[in-house]
């Protein structure tokens, strides 16, 4: 089975998030997409963010009818801060080798792996898959993506450009997506919901009622 990982905050899922998730599900022949939200984000401050429940409340409703979208609640379930290593390292533990794993990320978190901890072996764990994200766009038209790798791993891959791939000295890939470019941001949803402006269409309708029926995001300035 051929399964896409994508995790992230989610606070709340939007459909930027979705419509990524759905182009690269199609794009890559992909059996399904398992959403895992973080129980802390690392890089993030943990003030603004909504409780697990209320955003796995939120991706339930978001997926609801997409008989391909999954959740999985483990980083929740694991708390503390969420670091893609142990979560890659246990759905690999979890799924064995039947399985083929593809780590959706946007350009904007590939530019900045470096800061990920032990970003080096998230390599050789998964493929990856790097979909366009606005103003990110541009960051990835050199000759080689490669060049934007920290430059102590640049040489575990080779660049074929006939088909836009990283192929990791492991035999895993990395893809690049050129994806729907929705500029929604949760962070604006959140600051848009607290000035009592309109956020229809950003996410699903029923995400949105959910937040109005709550009083989420209230508070945030």
């Amino acid at each position: 089975m051929r399964t896409g990982i994508l995790g992230g905050t989610f606070n709340p899922i939007h459909n930027g998030h979705l419509r990524s998730a759905e182009e690269a599900r199609e794009a890559l022949s992909l059996d399904r997409i398992i959403f895992i939200p973080c129980y802390l984000p690392p890089h993030k401050g943990e003030n603004d963010v909504a409780s697990p429940n209320t955003r796995v409340k939120m991706l339930e409703l978001a997926i609801e009818g997409n008989e391909h979208f999954e959740i999985s609640d483990m980083e929740i379930k694991r708390e503390g801060k969420s670091y893609s290593i142990e979560t890659l390292g246990e759905l690999n533990r979890l799924y064995g080798e039947e399985e083929e794993l593809f780590f959706i990320i946007g350009t904007d978190s590939f530019i900045e792996l470096g800061t990920w901890k032990e970003y080096e072996k998230l390599f050789s764990m998964v493929n990856f898959v790097v979909v366009a994200r606005p103003g990110y766009v541009d960051g990835l038209k050199d000759s080689s993506p490669a060049e934007r790798l920290p430059v102590e791993i640049r040489v575990d891959f080779c660049y074929d450009s006939r088909f836009r791939l990283l192929k990791h000295k492991s035999g895993r890939v990395t893809h690049f997506l050129e994806t729907t470019l929705l500029d929604i941001s949760s962070t604006n949803i959140r600051k848009d919901v607290s000035r009592n402006r309109s956020v229809k269409y950003l996410l699903p309708a029923k995400v949105e009622r959910f937040i109005e029926e709550e009083g989420l995001f209230k508070g945030i300035r």
